[in-house]
């Protein structure tokens, strides 16, 4: 796949790399993005050269080449109500097993006029109850044909202050808005920039 992305996907459907550009090698990592097309799968499987493990819807899973391609990748199959433990239990024991996994919290593609959906929970447990730092990947527009996009890497963000301890409801919910509000501000940020560059080059034309 990443052969396939490097020599014929990217001349394709090119994305510049903004913040972290260097692969994240080094340890287990849940990579958490926001969710605009079919084809943001790409810069989060590319964040590393290391095995990464989506979690995906489990009707991908029922029939078709969809379900042997998300087999064969060994993604991990969530049921949409939230409350999946089978895919939670599979997530740590990859997490534990120093393989990273890739969430995209909205749970759905965004099609509104909104920034975000609403996230569903686990990213922030998950992160707490592995000890695993999350990495926010932020992009602005969808990816498309021949049209260069921006994906944004952020700094890590862990909830260390939790570890060790028995997460209760309300521990599990400020830990989701703080995942939220981050991923919001790095949005704004990164948005922010990319309308000053613009800027900037319009003058200088």
């Amino acid at each position: 796949m990443r052969r396939f992305v490097r020599t014929v996907y990217k001349p394709l459907f090119p994305y510049k790399k903004h913040g972290r550009t260097q692969p994240y090698n080094d340890r287990a990592y849940i990579f958490v993005g926001n969710h605009l097309s079919l084809f943001d799968v790409v810069p989060l499987a590319m964040a590393t050269d290391r095995p990464v493990h989506f979690m995906a819807k489990s009707s991908l899973f029922e029939k078709g080449l969809m379900k042997k391609f998300v087999t064969k990748c060994q993604c991990i199959p969530v049921n949409r109500d939230g409350n999946d433990i089978k895919a939670v239990m599979q997530a740590m024991k990859y997490l534990k097993n120093n393989e990273s996994i890739v969430i995209f919290p909205e749970g759905s593609r965004n099609r509104t006029e909104e920034t975000f959906l609403p996230f569903k929970s686990g990213a922030a447990a998950l992160s707490i109850k592995t000890k695993t730092p999350i990495v926010p990947v932020i992009q602005i527009k969808k990816i498309k044909f021949l049209r260069r996009s921006h994906v944004f890497y952020g700094d890590i963000i862990e909830f260390s202050e939790y570890y060790d301890r028995r997460l209760t409801d309300a521990d599990i919910k400020t830990c989701d808005n703080i995942l939220y509000e981050k991923m919001l501000d790095l949005y704004n940020e990164f948005q922010n920039t990319l309308n000053a560059k613009k800027t900037k080059n319009k003058k200088d034309i």
